[in-house]
């Protein structure tokens, strides 16, 4: 297992929000006791003179292999937290996405790796099911509101 801690700076990314009905695919977030602690949506750091949106695209085909289509345009989150201890601070892009028709519509279980070759879950979660009691949190804190209040899913 990897042990990993947020960088000691502000980090820019670009994440995507696919649904299959109301249903959202998200990669799984665990603890270093190997507990599942949450999820949060796919997508990866913007580079240096590269566009959110283009950076989301790039991360899908990275990880997934397959080229997502943007369906608007993003809203932003501000994401101050802790890991393990560890203080992390994001500026997040969260663009609605469709993924293209193909192997992922029957998958229910996603193995990808990140770049630098770790492991990594994603899975299709009803939005009822985190942020709940015995469920895992939706990471960054607060989109689940945030996507109830605008009529998702």
């Amino acid at each position: 297992m990897t042990i990993w801690r947020p960088p000691s700076e502000i980090r820019v990314k670009a994440l995507g929000l696919p649904w299959r009905g109301r249903r959202l695919l998200v990669a799984e977030v665990y603890a270093d006791d190997g507990r599942l602690k949450g999820v949060r949506p796919l997508g990866g750091s913007v580079a240096f003179g590269e566009r959110a949106e283009a950076a989301l695209v790039r991360e899908f085909r990275e990880e997934l292999g397959l080229t997502v289509q943007v369906l608007g345009a993003p809203f932003m989150m501000e994401n101050l937290y802790t890991h393990e201890g560890s203080p992390g601070h994001e500026v997040l892009f969260l663009f609605p996405v469709a993924l293209p028709p193909g192997p992922l519509d029957t998958q229910e279980c996603i193995v990808f790796h990140e770049d630098c070759g770790t492991a990594c879950v994603a899975r299709w979660y009803d939005l009822e099911e985190l942020d709940r009691d015995g469920g895992p949190e939706l990471y960054p804190s607060g989109l689940k509101a945030r996507l109830l209040a605008e009529g998702r899913p």
